[in-house]
C-alpha cells in the first residue's frame, strides 16, 4: 500500500512539473506519461527494493517438516534484521539497480495507458470509471510482457548469496546468462501466466480508484 501511494503520488507530480516545465502548460504527450512513469518507477524503487529482498529471500527458503534444523530466517523483521546486522544497508538494498532497471519499463505502463485512455474516449461511449478499468488493466499487460524478463533476473540477483566467496552473480548480465544457461529462452518467462492473469483485475481496479480519488480532491 506505501509502495503504491508513492508510485502513484510521484507520478502525480512528476506529470505536474513535466507539465509546467517542459511541456509549458499544455497537455503532456504520451512520451511525456512514459518518462513521468519511469521517473516514478526509479523513485519507487528505493522503497521496493529492501522490501522485495527481503520478501524474495523468505520465498526460496525451503523447511522440511520434520526437520530439527531451523529456518535462517523466522520472518520478515528477522530477516531484515540479519541483512542489516551482516551486510549493513548496502546488503539490505542489495538488487537496488535490478528494481530500477525493472521499473524503468513504468515507461510502457504508463505510456499505454495514456494511448488507451485516449482510445477508449474517441471511440466508445464508457464512463470515466469504465474507460480507467479497462486503460488500467491492458496497461498493465504491456508493463508485465516488456518487464517480465528483467523481474525474472532481478528475483536471481536477490536471492544470491551475499557471504564472501558464495556470491554468484557480481553483474546483471551474469544473472541474465544464467538464466539463459538453465532453461533458454523459456526460463525468462517462467511463472509468466499467473502474474499476467493478476495484472488485469489488480491495476484495473487500482487505477478506477486512483482516478477516482484524482477526480475528488480539488
Amino acid at each position: 500500500m506505501f509502495m503504491d501511494s508513492v508510485m502513484l503520488g510521484s507520478l502525480s507530480n512528476y506529470r505536474a512539473l513535466l507539465k509546467t516545465y517542459v511541456y509549458h502548460d499544455q497537455p503532456l504527450t504520451t512520451f511525456g506519461h512514459g518518462i513521468a512513469g519511469t521517473m516514478a518507477g526509479w523513485t519507487v524503487s528505493f522503497i521496493a527494493a529492501p522490501v522485495e529482498h527481503v520478501k524474495a529471500r523468505l520465498q526460496v527458503q525451503y523447511h522440511r517438516a520434520g526437520s530439527s534444523s531451523k529456518p535462517k530466517y523466522s520472518g520478515p523483521i528477522d530477516c531484515t534484521r540479519q541483512l542489516l546486522r551482516n551486510h549493513g544497508i548496502a546488503g539490505l538494498y542489495h538488487g537496488l539497480a535490478a528494481t530500477m532497471l525493472f521499473r524503468t519499463f513504468f515507461f510502457c505502463w504508463w505510456g499505454s495507458y495514456d494511448i488507451f485512455t485516449k482510445m477508449l474516449k474517441d471511440h466508445t461511449k464508457l464512463s470515466d470509471a469504465a474507460v480507467n478499468f479497462w486503460a488500467g488493466g491492458l496497461s498493465a499487460q504491456i508493463f508485465w510482457l516488456t518487464s517480465y524478463p528483467s523481474d525474472v533476473v532481478k528475483q536471481r540477483i536477490m536471492t544470491d548469496p551475499l557471504e564472501p566467496g558464495e556470491r554468484k552473480f557480481s553483474r546483471w548480465k551474469d544473472a541474465a546468462k544464467a538464466v539463459y544457461k538453465e532453461s533458454g529462452w523459456k526460463g525468462y518467462w517462467r511463472g509468466f501466466v499467473p502474474c499476467f492473469l493478476r495484472a488485469f483485475p489488480a491495476n484495473a481496479m487500482a487505477l478506477v480508484a486512483f482516478e477516482a480519488a484524482m477526480r475528488t480532491l480539488p
